[in-house]
């Protein structure tokens, strides 16, 4: 078992929420259900399968929460696109966004390596 507060990848993840409720905030009333929804729900998924991971008892399901969450970092990704083409995001904001998101995924996915 892992203390969750102290993995890196989880304490940038729970950032990374903040950036996404604040960016959705701007979209259209109509987008609340469409994208805004989604988005802010794929965002916080992060985090807590990281953390529910980090309390399972093996590696391999820690492992197996982790995948989750790398699958939810590639929603967000199609999403935050999606809405870029749309014109709800600037491209200016957008590029941040997807340099914070890749590095998540690529701290997720070197924590998963070394629980192998």
């Amino acid at each position: 078992m892992h203390r969750f507060k102290d993995i890196e990848v989880w304490k940038q993840s729970r950032l990374f929420c903040t950036d996404i409720y604040t960016v959705t905030s701007s979209f259209p009333e109509s987008e609340k259900f469409g994208l805004s929804n989604p988005l802010r729900r794929a965002a916080v998924s992060v985090p807590c399968n990281i953390a529910e991971g980090a309390s399972r008892s093996s590696n391999k399901d820690f492992s197996r929460f982790l995948e989750i969450a790398i699958g939810s970092a590639n929603e967000i990704e199609t999403q935050l696109l999606i809405a870029s083409d749309l014109g709800f995001i600037n491209l200016n904001y957008l590029e941040p966004l997807l340099i914070k998101l890749d590095a998540i995924v690529k701290m997720t996915s070197r924590l998963r390596s070394t629980l192998s």
